[in-house]
């Protein structure tokens, strides 16, 4: 049985969810602030998270980055903007589901998250000679621990953030389309309009700026980006 936790201040909604997953054969744990839901993330093990943004205590976009690093996050939010959507999944969330939503298709939504990390658990990444790390010029991933050190200096990175290198790097010589870039990491079609490739690049060129290896990210007008 599946384990969900559910973050939503707004009881009726909480309990309507909770209601009706439970019916489909789901465990759910019920928050009903962002400092219980963290609270209730670091005494628990779950398999997926929904999560409300507008929370007492600790807002849901504080969250994301935390909770994507041991589940998938499928964000409910009353905010409809492109630019909302990009922000939130650039953060490390796997889905975005606008209000009001269908239960039946968060239903469908919640299915797909969990048949793909249950198919990433099956099929790991190859392991490297001597051990999964991946190494580039002043460059050091760590696929196991998603842990990066450019130059020394370890970085904080978002699990999508982590994924983009980890194929730029396993390929270094190979100019990748944002197209290749977002279906390698998110596993869905690439819209045309989608800018989130371009926001994740330019999140991870600000993190690395300080280590000096920014440049290494480069970009192929027309085309996408390889490494440098």
């Amino acid at each position: 049985m599946k384990h969900i936790l559910i973050v939503e201040d707004d009881a009726e909604n909480n309990q309507m969810l909770r209601e009706y997953l439970e019916d489909h054969g789901y465990l759910c744990t019920q928050a009903y602030s962002g400092s219980e839901g963290k609270l209730l993330f670091s005494m628990e093990t779950f398999d997926l998270i929904l999560l409300d943004l507008m929370l007492p205590g600790i807002t849901g976009e504080e969250l994301i980055s935390e909770f994507s690093q041991k589940a998938p996050v499928i964000v409910l939010s009353a905010k409809s903007s492109l630019d909302s959507k990009v922000n939130i999944l650039s953060a490390g969330a796997e889905d975005y589901l606008c209000k009001p939503f269908d239960l039946p298709e968060l239903l469908v939504r919640i299915q797909v998250q969990l048949r793909r990390r249950a198919k990433d658990a099956d099929s790991p990444l190859p392991a490297e000679p001597g051990g999964r790390i991946y190494q580039y010029r002043e460059w050091t991933l760590n696929p196991d621990t998603l842990e990066m050190c450019a130059a020394g200096r370890p970085i904080v990175l978002t699990k999508h953030e982590f994924l983009i290198l980890e194929l730029l790097i396993r390929n270094p010589k190979r100019i990748f389309s944002r197209q290749m870039i977002y279906e390698y990491v998110w596993g869905e079609e690439y819209l045309a309009e989608d800018k989130t490739i371009n926001v994740h690049i330019s999140n991870i060129r600000a993190k690395l700026k300080e280590s000096g290896t920014d440049s290494y990210l480069q970009t192929v007008w027309g085309m996408g980006f390889k490494l440098s």
